[in-house]
């Protein structure tokens, strides 16, 4: 009976041998730092990580022949030769392990930059659309998206000097600080320097909290209204101290107006009594004022030697004497 794999596991350990591992190792990790854009002339680090107690590193640029054994390589200024693909991978006794995922570094400033706009504006609700648009003078066919904090840049194949980056329903995740580069599909890891920054902001902003907030402020009016009536002169500094003012001004105003008008009424009143006063006066002097005199009474003929039939004037007789 042979003897099970963890037998001869325990054995080896026991000998101070561990079995060799059948198949490839597991892929390191390889990264640039502080970027895999790196500006013409400035430092850039690559690092190859492994398990640890690795035998060997081996760090190499594709598409030549340079390789160099070692797990650090150190550029201290960034040549436009040194843009490429890059990958690395390490050894323990004969086994190699699997290459690690490639690293695209990038030389920048090698052209003028473009510019970096947002459309209809940087200032965007959430859940709605944005569209940022990279634009040069150069006829490039490439151009590229990057974000601040973001591990990679977002490509965009177009033609017709510029490109569109739409961003369809927004949220918060989006807001940050954008530049946008341009280069050529023909060297495609020399690309011109950044465009200026464009900071994109969204803002969480929904119909409940409009409604919530008009209904509050309506609220918060309408009580410093009634309270403005019999605010204190103190009051005046608060932040509703003009609206209070507005409406003790007002309700001044209001007050003034009613007693104007009452003055006027008794004005009528008072000369309308008067009228009827001296009317009446007029009317009991027209009364009292003596009555004209009467016309004079018509005279009577005397009769001669008695043709009226002798008969005496007792009248005229009683009057006269």
């Amino acid at each position: 009976m042979s003897p099970s794999p963890t037998a001869l596991f325990c054995l080896g350990l026991c000998l101070g041998r561990v079995p060799a591992q059948s198949g490839p190792l597991p892929k390191p990790s390889l990264q640039a730092l502080p970027s895999s854009l790196v500006p013409l002339e400035k430092p850039v680090t690559l690092r190859c990580q492994g398990p640890p107690g690795v035998d060997l590193y081996r760090l190499e640029k594709l598409s030549s022949s340079r390789y160099q054994d070692q797990a650090v390589l150190f550029i201290p200024a960034m040549k436009r030769s040194l843009a490429g693909r890059y990958r690395c991978s390490y050894q323990n006794g004969s086994l190699w392990s699997l290459p690690s995922d490639q690293l695209e570094l990038i030389a920048t400033g090698v052209f003028a930059k473009p510019s970096l706009s947002a459309q209809p504006s940087p200032a965007v609700s959430s859940g709605g659309d944005v569209t940022l648009q990279c634009q040069t003078r150069y006829g490039f066919d490439q151009f590229a998206l990057y974000k601040e904090g973001d591990p990679a840049p977002y490509k965009n194949p177009e033609r017709w000097y510029r490109a569109s980056f739409p961003i369809i329903t927004v949220t918060a995740a989006h807001s940050g600080t954008y530049r946008c580069y341009s280069f050529s599909s023909r060297d495609p890891y020399l690309w011109s320097a950044p465009s200026d920054p464009l900071e994109l902001v969204v803002t969480e902003f929904s119909e409940a909290t409009a409604e919530l907030t008009i209904s509050f402020t309506n609220k918060v009016f309408t009580t410093e209204t009634s309270r403005s009536i019999t605010a204190s002169p103190k009051e005046s500094d608060s932040p509703a101290g003009p609206a209070r003012q507005y409406y003790t001004k007002g309700n001044l105003v209001r007050i003034c107006l009613g007693a104007v008008i009452l003055i006027l009424l008794a004005g009528f009143l008072a000369e309308d009594w008067h009228s009827r006063r001296k009317r009446l006066r007029h009317r009991g002097r027209a009364v009292q004022r003596p009555l004209p005199p009467l016309p004079p009474l018509p005279q009577t003929r005397k009769s001669h030697g008695g043709q009226d039939g002798g008969r005496p004037d007792v009248h005229s007789r009683g009057l006269c004497s």
